[in-house]
């Protein structure tokens, strides 16, 4: 059957060379996500914390003492969104011009920033300042790794290693419930300084690994620097750089560039819009704008916040199990993601979403708990690795980097406005429009228009090469026919046929150049 098209998670028998080495690197730097995950999931904790509330506070009380207004708390939780939004589009200045590995190790420097000024921070100006540089350069990272990942990895498990990205970050949210739970009841600087801190460790771990892994190869095809490519594949093959097998994925993935460039050699942010990228780039922000409106990030911002006004006894307790129950779940996704594929997994998660969080925005205390963990688990299953694994392998390499730094800005700028505007959308009081558990029909709205999206626009790229999937692109006008195309040529047949009639046609005009002219 053409919608759940049959895989092998094991390698190819006729693939040469080893494969470990692209899946080792493929999950290191999946690593990355949890310094995502983390930043993100910390500041639920902290918001709410006795000791961060009476240190911030300018003089504002609530029934239980000092606390933080309506909009610092909005400013405070989603400027670290408006940072990465604005890293996210930076990304293709480090990835196209000193390449994916230099840009990533650049990005940790630029995060660390953000983390020292949170951590010597004592008021809300330079714990803004801190949040903004921090999510800078996590902006950077969450577009840099699916980038290199997708680069490096195999086709037949690229699926699973882009989508570890997604696990990394699940598995940073629960650090961050746990370390959060673990200081939130210091009466010191400590509650909130320790798990800012922690981060330091998570950054220092990526830019080590980084120092020693090679580029990817498709960067320096682009770049044209073949012979570094060579040695580069070779490397994460662990074959020597004048193997057949080498050579002959570097004249694949070099014909497709080739054919890319040959239809215009301009890489601007504006070929994003053109053909053949517009569709791609349309439905890669789209889909990530819409990850973002099935209200995860409502879950892991205020969290902790909504289960405590809703008399949730022991909220940081929920918030670890929710975050728990995101990393669980999330382990399935990545094998179903290439076992599957991905327009089946999509909808499932989608029509699964749909029906929790209905039924969060209908019921009572307990019941919503539960289908909240419900509906977490259909996300991070489906939406939440998959996301990244289809924006990290529909764009030409002639525009990847810039086409994957939109995708994710797209993810940020949504993300940003869901942070700014639900406490004004959730919070009781004036100014507020205290819709509580009600929240949750919007996100439902948001889940209902996923089903439809994904059956319409979302093509089936599993196992096929990132070359292959521009062959699928332009071979397959709608995206439920997608399931049971497969390549017929490669671009390096492709290409020598467009010589030979190119050759061909030369010849033919050469002979009627020669041919006598006719006088009437």
């Amino acid at each position: 059957m053409g919608f759940l098209r049959k895989a092998s998670l094991s390698k190819p028998e006729n693939e040469a060379g080893k494969v470990w080495p692209a899946i080792a690197m493929g999950f290191f730097v999946a690593f990355g996500g949890v310094l995502f995950g983390y930043d993100t999931g910390t500041i639920s904790g902290i918001i709410v914390m006795p000791y961060w509330k009476s240190q911030f506070s300018t003089g504002f009380t609530d029934d239980k003492g000092p606390n933080i207004t309506t909009s610092q708390e909005s400013a405070i939780v989603s400027i670290l969104s408006a940072g990465t939004f604005f890293g996210a589009l930076a990304s293709p200045f480090l990835a196209d011009s000193l390449g994916r590995r230099p840009g990533l190790i650049i990005s940790t420097w630029v995060f660390n920033l953000g983390v020292a000024l949170q951590t010597a921070a004592t008021a809300i100006p330079l714990f803004l300042a801190g949040r903004f540089f921090a999510g800078f350069g996590v902006g950077l990272i969450s577009a840099l790794i699916p980038l290199y990942q997708s680069e490096t990895a195999p086709k037949w498990i690229r699926g699973a290693i882009v989508g570890a990205y997604q696990l990394a970050i699940t598995i940073g949210l629960l650090l961050a419930a746990v370390v959060d739970n673990a200081t939130a009841n210091r009466n010191d600087s400590g509650s909130y300084r320790i798990p800012i801190a922690v981060q330091f460790a998570w950054s220092l771990i990526l830019l080590i690994g980084m120092i020693t892994l090679p580029e990817t190869p498709r960067y320096l095809i682009r770049a044209n620097k073949l012979e570094k490519a060579a040695k580069a594949l070779g490397r994460i093959r662990r074959l020597p750089a004048d193997h057949p097998a080498v050579a002959e994925e570097l004249h694949e993935i070099k014909a497709n560039h080739d054919h890319e460039m040959s239809l215009g050699a301009g890489t601007s942010y504006l070929d994003c819009f053109r053909h053949p990228v517009l569709k791609r780039q349309l439905t890669g922000s789209a889909l990530q704008a819409l990850q973002q409106m099935s209200g995860v990030n409502f879950v892991f911002y205020y969290g902790t916040k909504y289960f405590e006004k809703s008399g949730i006894t022991n909220p940081f307790t929920i918030q670890m199990i929710t975050s728990a129950i995101n990393v669980v779940s999330t382990v399935p996704g990545l094998y179903a993601t290439d076992k599957w594929g991905r327009r089946p997994l999509l909808l499932f998660g989608a029509i699964g979403m749909c029906i929790s969080q209905f039924i969060v925005g209908m019921s009572g205390q307990k019941a919503a708990v539960a289908f909240v963990c419900i509906y977490i688990f259909f996300f991070a299953s489906t939406w939440g690795p998959l996301a990244w694994v289809v924006t990290g392998e529909i764009f030409p390499l002639k525009t990847r980097a810039k086409s994957i730094s939109i995708t994710t800005a797209s993810n940020w700028l949504l993300n940003w406005a869901i942070a700014f505007s639900t406490p004004y959308l959730v919070n009781w009081g004036e100014g507020s429009a205290n819709l509580q558990s009600k929240i949750f029909f919007v996100w439902f709205g948001a889940c209902f228009i996923c089903i439809a999206f994904v059956y319409l626009f979302i093509y089936e790229t599993k196992n096929l090469t990132l070359e292959e999937v521009d062959q699928l692109y332009e071979d397959v006008k709608f995206a439920p026919k997608s399931t049971s195309w497969r390549p017929t040529e490669s671009w390096q047949q492709r290409a020598s046929i467009a010589a030979q009639g190119a050759e061909k046609a030369r010849g033919e005009n050469i002979e009627n150049a020669e041919k006598p002219t006719e006088i009437a």
